[in-house]
């Protein structure tokens, strides 16, 4: 009988966490669900149970994607989630790391929400080069919303308190439904033809992405982009983007945080404008006080106290410059007279007739050096070609020739020694005075010491 071999409860664990991490159909997978025994952590991290009917699975999405979610996850929330199953080691049950969530119901209006915003982005329609600046100190402001929502009261309430000085028109709006985005669009239209339109505030309170869907349309996006009045976005709350978010001048967390931007505070104007104030009268004060200072002491100077004799002092400084002057423009005189003198003298010396007259001694004396030279050279190249005949001719074939000697040839060469003869053999001789044929008869030697 077989030994059974037991594994430990960690070992088991281990192993079956491998098949699930290696099985492609559980890495990436989707699930619809409704969250229960919601928990977030205070790290960041949510833990919950994701339920439907008959079953039930533990679940964990770390701070880390958590951070992105559009929207509060709670109990009792229908949602879709992506994500991965693995088995938790401790406790040896299986659960799901969430990557990404979303409620259940909006999925095809989130990616509509996704596609247009892509689209948009990628017209440069978020770029930043497009935002146009608001007005620090607007006299009209233009407030585009449903006249009988939060909305409107919270951004009255909040401009009147901040700045009474600014007219706040109302250019009233469907926010939601069918023919919201219409209703937006036109009213947008309407407000960039009222004259002397400062800024526009663009939106509505919180809500579900259904009812917040008019600011996610196309349309409504273009014309917040076409406006020629700044915009300032102001959908839903903190949490809540749309894409007229992204395209307007300004994004604003909350209607009420819409009106603070729009205007300025009243009270912090006020104390700018004493703090400038006083800025003001002390530099005021400082500048009175320093010329006092320097007309005290221009009254105290020696000037104010005795100007004749300032003056006196002042005619015996002219009479000193004026004397100082006549002897500089005298010097100046004298020195370009001689300047002048000196440049007259160089032209002179250049002028043609001058240079002309002292180029023909210049030609003549080189001439008779030429000519001097030549001769010397020819002589002596006439003395070296005597002395170069004389050596030829000493050492010339013809001179020893006249001497008697002749030249044997034998075929036009040379014959320097009878080895190169044979009898009866065919030769020339050759003489000072001309050449004759001959038959060798006979050979004799000698040695060249007989």
């Amino acid at each position: 009988m077989s030994e059974i071999k037991y594994v430990t409860v960690t070992a088991l664990t281990k192993y079956i966490k491998r098949k699930f991490d290696v099985d492609p159909h559980l890495s990436d997978i989707w699930i619809k669900g409704e969250l229960s025994n919601f928990n977030l952590h205070s790290r960041g991290h949510m833990y919950f149970t994701l339920k439907d009917e008959k079953a039930r699975i533990q679940a964990v999405m770390f701070a880390g994607a958590n951070k992105s979610l559009k929207f509060k996850p709670g109990n009792g929330m229908k949602v879709l989630i992506r994500g991965e199953i693995t088995v938790y080691e401790q406790s040896g049950g299986y659960q799901v790391y969430v990557k990404e969530m979303q409620p259940d119901g909006i999925g095809s209006l989130y990616l509509a929400y996704e596609e247009l915003k892509n689209t948009l982005q990628k017209e440069g329609l978020f770029d930043p080069i497009h935002k146009k600046p608001i007005p620090k100190f607007p006299n009209q402001v233009g407030v585009i919303t449903s006249p009988t929502g939060a909305a409107i009261r919270d951004i009255m309430t909040t401009i009147h308190r901040r700045y009474p000085l600014a007219k706040i028109i109302l250019i009233p709006a469907l926010v939601q439904g069918d023919h919201a985005k219409e209703s937006i669009v036109k009213a947008i239209k309407r407000a960039n033809q009222i004259e002397g339109m400062d800024v526009l505030i663009v939106g509505r309170g919180g809500g579900s992405i259904e009812e917040l869907w008019a600011f996610n349309e196309e349309i409504v996006a273009r014309e917040i982009f076409a406006s020629s009045v700044p915009i300032i976005s102001a959908v839903g709350h903190e949490t809540d983007f749309t894409i007229a978010d992204f395209v307007a001048d300004l994004r604003a967390p909350t209607p009420t945080g819409a009106a603070e931007m729009a205007v300025p505070h009243f009270s912090e104007l006020l104390d700018r404008l004493l703090d400038r104030k006083n800025r003001l009268k002390r530099t005021m004060q400082e500048k009175v006080s320093s010329k006092r200072e320097r007309l005290k002491h221009f009254q105290t100077s020696y000037a104010f106290r005795y100007p004749k004799q300032l003056y006196l002092q002042k005619e015996q400084q002219l009479d000193i410059i004026v004397e100082r002057l006549l002897k500089d423009g005298q010097r100046a005189i004298s020195s370009k007279k001689d300047a002048y003198k000196s440049i007259n003298n160089r032209l002179k010396n250049v002028h043609p007739k001058e240079q002309i007259n002292r180029s023909k001694d210049a030609y003549r004396t080189l001439v008779n050096l030429l000519n001097r030279e030549m001769k010397a050279v020819l002589s002596e190249k006439d003395a070296q070609f005597q002395q170069m005949i004389a050596k030829l001719s000493a050492l010339s074939p013809l001179k020893v020739m006249e001497r008697g000697y002749s030249l044997v040839y034998q075929d036009d060469k040379l014959i320097k020694s009878v080895d190169q003869l044979k009898i009866d053999q065919q030769i020339k001789v050759q003489f000072m005075d001309g050449k004759i044929d001959c038959q060798v008869k006979g050979i004799e030697e000698r040695t060249v010491n007989e």
